[in-house]
């Protein structure tokens, strides 16, 4: 495989339920924190700064492994508890990628997700094909020979 992404992602107190987890819908909002970091940081690192001009989803899918608790014996006074979030993309088609994820509690994994997302003109309000620029950035994250 080639590299993944690593997003390091803040727990907040208002991600957890009643039972002192991480609630399971907010696991979408931290898989959201590490996609947007890839999709908008990393790509205006690479001199791509399209997905910031419209990306919407159209998939997602979570399994759950385990909870995560928000550990307050790994948090300190100057920082929350974090969770490790490991991104690459699984697949590229012309107007849309998937993009793969794995959470890790420490070294422990949590979570695996997949997240279908269409580039997508916001001004005229459809789906739009993935420009070579934005390919080529995608495939630095992409398994060799699992592109479509």
């Amino acid at each position: 495989m080639s590299d993944r992404f690593v997003y390091h992602c803040t727990l907040r107190w208002s991600d957890l339920d009643a039972y002192g987890h991480i609630n399971n819908s907010r696991f979408l909002t931290l898989y959201e924190e590490a996609r947007v970091a890839l999709m908008f940081a990393g790509g205006r690192a690479w001199g791509v700064g399209s997905f910031a001009d419209g990306v919407v989803i159209r998939r997602h899918e979570v399994d759950y492994l385990r909870p995560v608790d928000y550990a307050l014996g790994r948090a300190t006074a100057e920082a929350a508890p974090t969770v490790r979030i490991e991104l690459w993309v699984e697949e590229i088609r012309a107007s849309r990628f998937t993009v793969a994820y794995e959470l890790y509690d420490g070294e422990v994994l949590a979570s695996r997700a997949r997240s279908v997302l269409v580039p997508f003109d916001l001004t005229r309000q459809v789906p739009r094909r993935i420009t070579p620029e934005e390919r080529d950035f995608l495939l630095t994250y992409a398994p060799q020979g699992g592109v479509a």
